[in-house]
């Protein structure tokens, strides 16, 4: 089994001083990588300074992205912003990379926010073009989306072949893309569209028995590297919650859920799933075991940096 590795988030804006003190804090605690979106939005950070501010200030943390949309931005050009913070970080760097969900982002600069097929099938040419300008020779590629000739991308990062590549999802193609290409797959839940056309939760997504097909997708996809990849979960539908009355809060869960989205689920299911998380610390703890132990996953990333640092700090790196 892999060690379990959590991962963080700040969920606030920090100021610098406020940002290294949080950075260092997280790498004191236990925690593997500070993690950081990618969203236009007064909520949050660019992610490169980001990433370049905790590597500055921590001296093991990793610092990685949930996740980079490929649709904003040419890979070429953010592969070498990437590498050059895996080159001032010391090889910590990991990159999260997604097809974007997210139409008001792009609505409000003016760029197209195509249908699906389109954005996965981008996400997949930009996977190639990373890796080749990660690569050690000039490298040409012609796709339907981008086209590099003969091109030596500068720097290089000191990770090799390339930083460990996170590709997440909730769909069979997104999921077989990362199968193929990614060392880390994140499970994510399906997301619909509501009557406005918005993002909304597809509930029966984030159950133990769709978490296990999803898995088999991923297995399907890698073949015989299934065995090196590293398998992620997050919290979805509700924060994490520290409680010794673990049925009346997933009792709660599902009420809020089939709230949210019309489907009802029951409190077994709420209690099982990987994407929920609720119970006391004992309870969490085992939860965290038995995920890890039948379905392999070992990664985790955390919405409360000290509500569960005990947890981290007795099941980080076992």
């Amino acid at each position: 089994m892999r060690p379990f590795r959590f991962l963080a988030d700040t969920g606030e804006h920090l100021d610098g001083p406020g940002l290294a003190a949080f950075a260092r804090r997280a790498e004191a605690i236990g925690y593997s990588a500070l993690m950081i979106p990618d969203h236009l939005s007064a909520q949050h950070y660019s992610p490169i300074p980001f990433l370049t501010a905790v590597a500055a200030a921590t001296e093991k943390l990793r610092v990685g992205t949930f996740v980079f949309n490929v649709g904003l931005r040419h890979p070429a050009v953010l592969a070498m912003d990437l590498a050059t913070v895996d080159r001032l970080s010391g090889g910590r760097l990991e990159i999260g990379l997604g097809a974007g969900w997210n139409k008001p982002e792009h609505d409000a600069i003016g760029i197209p926010f195509e249908p699906v097929g389109t954005r996965v099938d981008k996400l997949t040419e930009a996977v190639r073009v990373f890796k080749g300008c990660f690569g050690e020779e000039k490298f040409s590629f012609d796709g339907s989306h981008y086209t590099i000739t003969d091109y030596d991308a500068q720097p290089k990062p000191v990770q090799r072949p390339h930083p460990p590549i996170f590709i997440g999802g909730g769909g069979r193609r997104l999921l077989t893309l990362a199968g193929r290409e990614a060392q880390i797959i994140g499970l994510a839940p399906r997301l619909t569209r509501d009557a406005q056309g918005l993002p909304s939760l597809d509930t029966p997504s984030i159950t133990l028995a769709a978490t296990e097909e999803k898995i088999r997708w991923v297995r399907e996809a890698a073949g015989a590297r299934f065995a090196d990849l590293e398998l992620n979960t997050y919290p979805t539908g509700g924060p994490m919650v520290l409680t010794t009355d673990t049925k009346a809060e997933a009792r709660r869960r599902a009420d809020r859920l089939r709230e949210r989205t019309g489907v009802q689920l029951t409190v077994d299911e709420v209690m099982e799933s990987p994407h929920i998380f609720i119970g006391s610390v004992k309870e969490l703890t085992q939860k965290f075991k038995n995920l890890r132990a039948h379905l392999g996953i070992s990664s985790f990333l955390l919405d409360d940096l000290e509500t569960f640092a005990p947890i981290v700090e007795q099941l980080s790196g076992t």
